[in-house]
C-alpha cells in the first residue's frame, strides 16, 4: 500500500487534480492558518518534527496533499490506508513493516483517509505505535473529530482544522491549471471562470474536474468553455452537501437559529441554500415543526399548526409546490413572537422526574372502573373540576403526596404567552384563597 503519488508514471492516465499535486510545500494553495509562516505546523516542517495530526475539513480542501507534502518534507515514507477497506490485520501489517524501516533510519507517515470510518478496535490499534513513534499517524476525515474518533486518539494526535478554498484561491490554482500544455488551447472568458469557481464551494477537487469535463466539451464550442457549456455541466451538478455531515447539521443550525432570531431573510436563505444542495425537503419540514415547539411554543400556537401543514403539502404534492409551503412555515416561523417556556418547563420537568423517586399515583386521581377498585379507594374524594366555579377546583393537588408543589412552566411576556400568564397568575390566586389543602386533610 505505499503510494507515491508524486511520481510521474501514468501521468496521462491520472485525473488533472492529481496531475496538478504540488512538488513543494511552498507550492501549496490555501489553509494559511495551517502552513503559512510562523504558524505551529509549518514551525515544526522546518525543524523536521513532523508530529502525529488529524486533518479535518470539507472534500477538496487538500487533506491528501498536505499529508503527501508533509512525508516528502522529513524524507519519510508515505503509507495510506483506507478506513473504508482496512481492517485491524492490515493496520498490523503496516506497523511492522514501519519498524523495519525506523530500524534502517526511515521514519513512516501512515496516512489514514476518512479515519471516522474506523470503529473503536481500529483505532485503538494504532495508539502503542503513535504512542512510541513507531509511525507518524495522520488522519483525514470531514467529520467533526469530536464526535467520530476516540479520545485515546485525539489526545495524541493534534487537530488541524481545514477551510473550504477561498476564491482567490481557487483562481490561483485555475489559472495554474490553464497553464499546462494541454489547456493552452482552450478559450475560457474571464467571467465564466468565476461561475465556475462560485459553483465549486471551494472544492479546488471539484474544481479541477470540472474544468477537465469542460475542456473536453470543449471541442465541440470551437475550443471555447461558453455559457451553454456550462450549463450543461452544471445542470447535474449539486453544489457541496454532505448529507448526515457537518455541512449538513451546520446548516439545519444556521437556518434554525436564523428562525428563533426572528430574522426571515436569513432564514430563508439557508432553506434555499440546503435545498440546492440536494436536501431532502421533509427533513427540513420535520425540523420546522421542532422550531415552532422549541422556539414559539404557546405564544402564537398556530405556529405548529402551519408547520405541521407544510409537512402535509409537502408530503401530498412534493416539489416544487411542497416547498413554497415550507417556505411560508418559516417565515412566519420567523415573525412570530417568540417563547422557549414549553421547551424549558418540559426539560426541566424531565429532569426533576430522573433526579427523584418514582412515587405512586394519588389515589384521588386513579379511576375506578371496577367494584375491587372502588372499595381500594380509587378515585375517592376526587374534585371535578367542571363542577366549580371558573371550572377550577382551587386549592387540589395534582402531585405524588410526597413530592413539593413544582412550577415548571414559566410563561414569557410575549404573544399570546402574556395572556397565559394571566390566567396561572388567576389559578395560583384562587389556589392561595381556598381552604382546601388536600396535603393536611386528616
Amino acid at each position: 500500500m505505499n503510494n507515491d503519488l508524486f511520481s510521474e508514471t501514468s501521468d496521462l492516465h491520472q485525473p488533472l487534480a492529481a496531475r496538478l499535486r504540488p512538488q513543494h510545500i511552498s507550492e501549496y494553495v490555501g489553509q494559511q492558518h495551517v502552513v503559512g509562516d510562523g504558524k505551529p505546523l509549518r514551525l515544526a516542517l522546518e525543524k523536521g518534527q513532523l508530529h502525529s495530526m488529524i486533518l479535518w475539513g470539507p472534500p477538496g480542501t487538500g487533506k491528501t496533499t498536505l499529508a503527501l507534502l508533509l512525508a516528502q518534507h522529513v524524507e519519510a515514507e508515505f503509507v495510506t490506508l483506507s478506513a473504508v477497506l482496512a481492517g485491524v490485520k492490515d493496520i498490523r501489517e503496516q506497523v511492522q513493516y514501519a519498524k523495519e524501516r525506523l530500524q534502517s533510519g526511515r521514519r513512516t507517515v501512515l496516512f489514514v483517509d476518512e479515519v471516522h470510518r474506523f470503529n473503536k478496535s481500529q483505532q485503538d490499534a494504532f495508539l502503542p505505535h503513535v504512542e512510541d513513534g513507531t509511525i507518524i499517524f495522520i488522519g483525514a476525515t470531514t467529520e467533526n473529530p469530536s464526535f467520530e474518533l476516540n479520545n485515546a486518539l485525539l489526545s495524541r494526535a493534534r487537530v488541524y482544522r481545514l477551510q473550504s478554498l477561498a476564491p482567490e484561491d481557487l483562481s490561483q490554482l485555475l489559472q495554474r491549471a490553464l497553464a499546462t500544455e494541454e489547456l493552452t488551447e482552450i478559450h475560457f472568458p474571464e467571467p465564466l471562470q468565476q461561475r465556475l469557481i462560485e459553483q465549486v464551494d471551494g472544492d479546488a477537487r471539484r474544481l479541477l474536474n470540472l474544468l477537465e469535463l469542460a475542456a473536453d466539451l470543449a471541442s465541440q464550442y470551437a475550443n471555447t468553455i461558453t455559457p451553454e457549456l456550462l450549463n450543461e455541466l452544471f445542470r447535474d451538478s449539486l453544489r457541496r452537501f454532505d448529507k448526515g455531515g457537518d455541512i449538513f447539521y451546520d446548516q439545519i443550525s444556521a437556518l434554525h437559529k436564523s428562525v428563533r432570531g426572528s430574522d426571515a431573510d436569513g432564514a430563508l436563505y439557508w432553506f434555499a441554500r440546503m435545498l440546492d444542495g440536494g436536501a431532502d425537503p421533509l427533513y427540513i419540514a420535520r425540523r420546522v415543526v421542532r422550531m415552532a415547539s422549541e422556539d414559539i411554543g404557546n405564544a402564537d400556537p398556530r405556529a405548529l399548526r402551519l408547520a405541521l401543514d407544510a409537512w402535509e403539502v409537502q408530503e401530498r404534492l412534493g416539489s416544487p409546490e411542497g416547498e413554497l409551503a415550507i417556505a411560508q412555515a418559516i417565515t412566519y416561523l420567523a415573525i412570530a413572537a417568540k417563547s422557549n417556556a414549553v421547551y424549558m418547563a418540559y426539560n426541566q420537568a424531565r429532569r426533576f422526574v430522573k433526579e427523584n423517586p418514582t412515587d405512586e399515583v394519588p389515589i384521588h386521581l386513579r379511576n375506578a372502573p371496577t367494584a375491587l377498585m372502588k372499595e381500594q379507594g380509587y378515585g375517592l374524594d376526587y374534585r371535578y373540576a367542571h363542577d366549580y366555579p371558573e371550572a377550577f377546583a382551587a386549592g387540589e393537588s395534582y402531585f405524588p403526596e410526597s413530592v413539593p408543589e413544582q412550577q415548571f412552566y414559566q410563561p414569557v411576556d410575549r404573544g399570546l404567552e402574556i395572556k397565559v400568564q394571566q390566567k396561572m397568575e388567576r389559578l395560583r390566586y384562587l389556589n392561595q384563597q381556598s381552604n382546601w389543602q388536600r396535603r393536611n386533610k386528616n
